[in-house]
């Protein structure tokens, strides 16, 4: 035992991948991991099988997807941070089950999708792109036929979240009138006023703008019959989940004319790589606006992200706090206790903290603190020691043999 972790922080092995913000390394550095793995893309189900063989902690942005079936080889696996805003790339029901945190940054992007989603409606409201691609051919496209000013329109955001609330800021400072939608009552911002319905804000709004997560309530949410009711010559704006919009749809109500323009970021179906080929229905469209699910990578964004999601793994491996997880019972810990900490999940039944707090007991160990909170069916729960203990090793191996236990681990002198 070292100071501070029940095995050596070099021992403790990270894996990184999809090109996560160095910032997130610097900090793993800083605070004395130094066994860790970079890597620059994202590993398909086999290949990440077989690297998290002794993996304790793994870092992923979207592109890697943590299976069940991913989940069931890891043995080994600690915890997860999804450097992302979302984490639907990580089968949550499967790590809780496990007792493996998974941590996200669901704020730090939230600037960056907003400020482009705000320079996307001044693009298709003047018609910025295909002037800009005539120019590119030799054609002189002067006109102020079909472009217009953003100031007095109408915005209506579909998801009045984190994003959707700065877009409605900023849309605020820039003269739009903004109304939103959203299933939950949410306390709005400046003027920003609710729509009794969706229909009630298709029907009124010049641009519509997403900003709903991936959910089986939200997938092809916004299909022909949604666009229809959108009024004519209005713009649609996908920054949020590429499932939510039917792709087909707004490709043929561009193509009639019936919506002037769009802007989409997320595709139902994107390229794994930089080097694979984009295939949409949108492309050669005018007036369409295609980014590549560049809404929060700016560097900035990435920086905070990377910040973010690397200390809150720290947190957890070096103290056990699981404030920030996602899905998973949150406890927020003391750090300098001198006490030895062991650490439980198990399973939230009857009679699960007596067992635990009765072995303690049996050992005539006292308990100088006890954080518990559930979440679901799983329990988690810190305990503090502070008279001696002879064999730590002995006691968590008594714990880890407890009924309810699905993973337990010591801490020393954190």
């Amino acid at each position: 035992m070292i100071h501070g972790l029940s095995r050596p922080k070099n021992q403790i092995r990270w894996l990184l991948l999809e090109g996560i913000s160095p910032t997130a390394h610097a900090i793993l550095e800083k605070n004395g991991y130094t066994n860790v793995e970079v890597l620059s893309g994202a590993l398909e189900k086999d290949a990440l099988i077989e690297k998290l063989q002794d993996v304790q902690m793994l870092g992923i942005r979207s592109r890697t997807q943590v299976t069940e079936e991913v989940l069931e080889s890891a043995k080994s696996l600690v915890a997860v941070g999804c450097f992302s805003v979302g984490t639907n790339q990580v089968d949550l029901g499967g790590t809780l089950t496990r007792g493996i945190p998974v941590f996200n940054a669901p704020f730090s992007n939230t600037r960056s999708v907003a400020e482009l989603t705000i320079a996307e409606i001044v693009m298709l409201m003047r018609g910025v792109f295909p002037k800009s691609s005539g120019a590119h051919e030799g054609r002189w496209m002067k006109t102020a036929a079909g472009s217009h000013e953003v100031r007095g329109k109408t915005l209506g955001i579909i998801g009045y979240g984190n994003i959707g609330t700065q877009l409605s800021n900023l849309a605020e400072a820039m003269g739009l009138r903004v109304i939103y939608y959203d299933t939950i009552d949410k306390l709005q911002h400046g003027n920003v006023m609710p729509s009794d319905s969706m229909d009630a804000l298709l029907a009124e709004s010049d641009v519509v703008s997403l900003h709903v997560p991936d959910t089986p309530g939200t997938r092809n949410m916004f299909g022909a019959d949604q666009i229809a009711k959108m009024k004519k010559g209005a713009f649609l704006i996908n920054n949020a989940r590429g499932k939510v919009v039917n792709i087909d749809a707004l490709a043929a109500a561009l193509k009639t004319g019936h919506l002037a323009g769009a802007a989409v970021d997320v595709f139902p179906v994107e390229p794994k790589s930089n080097k694979d080929e984009f295939i949409s229905p949108l492309r050669g469209l005018d007036n369409v606006i295609l980014t590549p699910h560049v809404g929060g990578s700016t560097e900035e964004a990435q920086a905070r992200i990377g910040e973010e999601v690397s200390k809150r793994l720290v947190e957890y491996s070096d103290v056990g706090s699981t404030i920030g997880a996602v899905s998973f019972p949150q406890v927020q810990l003391p750090k300098g206790t001198e006490a030895t900490r062991f650490i439980q999940v198990h399973h939230n039944a009857p009679g699960a903290m007596r067992t635990l707090n009765d072995l303690f007991t049996r050992h005539d160990l006292n308990i100088h603190a006890q954080y518990m909170q559930s979440h679901l069916d799983i329990g988690y729960v810190v305990l503090d020691v502070d008279s001696p203990v002879q064999d730590p090793v002995k006691i968590l191996e008594e714990i880890r043999a407890l009924p309810n236990t699905i993973r337990a681990r010591l801490l020393n002198r954190v």
